[in-house]
């Protein structure tokens, strides 16, 4: 059954039972997904209204983008779940088996296809998220606040993900690549994040 499918009781009674899925990773792309659906619900707020004329045009595009991200960052949680069971699998392989270590590495590399993803599309909506700061009805101005904190969570659990997996990676060359790789989109969601939640405080 996908996760997609499920309602919120079903999504998080599965998040708590002892299943390895979904788990931070399903976690961080329903948190992005949040935090994308509120940059739409701003949008959808500000567009039509007079006062917000000037800028109709450039949230309309705003408002296209997060609900394309919104919609992958939801579909991220069930590819999450099919990114590990590969690893999982690996971990039943018997140690002394001689292709264990060739099919863990695969695996290993395979689980962190997902939540590079989300890290992604974290980033670009608390861009987007950014614009709406300035540009978003002032009776929804709480609600970027909100989504850029879900967006800054979803980016540094999606992180998360990463580093347990590259942790056990033989092959150090790939994995430091891998790391270094997203080392600066890190940083800098989490420099918009709090940059957005500071400015939405200030003006509250």
């Amino acid at each position: 059954m996908s996760f997609l499918d499920m309602t919120t009781n079903e999504f998080i009674a599965e998040l708590a039972s002892k299943n390895s899925v979904p788990g931070g990773g399903g976690a961080a792309a329903v948190a992005g997904a949040m935090g994308a659906a509120l940059a739409a619900m701003v949008c959808n707020l500000t567009v039509g209204k007079q006062k917000y004329a000037h800028v109709e045009e450039d949230v309309q595009k705003i408002l296209s983008r997060v609900d394309v991200l919104k919609n992958e960052l939801l579909q991220m949680a069930d590819e999450d779940a099919k990114c590990f069971e590969p690893l999982a699998n690996a971990y039943k392989i018997p140690k002394d088996d001689p292709k264990r270590d060739e099919i863990m590495e695969q695996a290993l590399r395979t689980a962190c296809t997902a939540p590079l993803k989300i890290i992604h599309a974290g980033e670009e909506t608390l861009e987007l998220l950014g614009e709406l700061v300035e540009k978003g009805s002032v009776l929804a101005l709480s609600d970027v606040g909100c989504g850029a904190s879900m967006c800054r969570s979803a980016v540094m659990s999606a992180w998360i993900s990463v580093k347990i997996n590259t942790r056990d990676m033989k092959d150090r060359e790939y994995a430091l690549k891998l790391e270094d790789e997203v080392d600066d989109i890190i940083e800098h969601s989490r420099m918009v994040g709090d940059k957005i939640y500071d400015k939405v405080l200030r003006k509250l």
